[in-house]
């Protein structure tokens, strides 16, 4: 089962289980929209995997599953802002 981790591993940013703006790679690394666009270009800096939208667990499966409220930040510094 995915952890739905709490945060972006770069900005540290707040995902809440049920955001739209979490992207994961296949190992669960977690980040926000505008760090896998902007800095990452759709890779995870850890893995090399790309980054896709990470589901979303409906209401009910949270109340029997929760979220995880482990904070993680990235293995390998995040680049700067690309531009």
């Amino acid at each position: 089962m995915l952890q739905l981790r709490p945060n972006c591993e770069c900005c540290d940013r707040d995902l809440p289980a049920d955001s739209r703006d979490a992207l994961i790679c296949s190992f669960e690394c977690t980040f926000c929209r505008d760090c896998a666009t902007q800095r990452l270009q759709g890779h995870c800096p850890n893995c090399g995997g790309e980054l896709l939208q990470r589901p979303r667990r409906p209401a009910a499966a949270l109340r029997q599953s929760p979220a995880s409220s482990t904070r993680v930040n990235a293995a390998v510094p995040c680049p700067p802002v690309s531009r």
